[in-house]
């Protein structure tokens, strides 16, 4: 994944850009979670990642989830709480996917 990719959907330093990705993206979570964005979410991941820039240390890359990363750390906390699987749509899927 690389810094272009996810300031093209919509995650810049300056925030969500209106009408992108990232916005759709943001609406469809809150929705889900009954308002709000959750912290540690996709959203607020690939915010974090757009405004700071540092996709390329995240472990989220081309070749697939870097061992020891950022990136395998959420996926394994994610596979813990549905009971051993990723699910579709959730954090690590979409920001791989990104």
């Amino acid at each position: 994944m690389s810094d272009q990719n996810v300031r093209n959907a919509g995650f810049t330093p300056s925030g969500i850009t209106g009408g992108s990705l990232a916005s759709s993206l943001m609406s469809h979570e809150a929705r889900a979670c009954g308002g709000g964005v959750p912290s540690g979410g996709a959203t607020s991941t690939l915010q974090e990642m757009g405004a700071r820039g540092t996709t390329h240390s995240s472990g989220y890359t081309s070749s697939g989830i870097s061992g020891g990363s950022r990136a395998s750390s959420t996926m394994s906390q994610e596979a813990t709480a549905y009971g051993g699987g990723v699910p579709r749509g959730g954090t690590t899927s979409t920001v791989q996917s990104i």
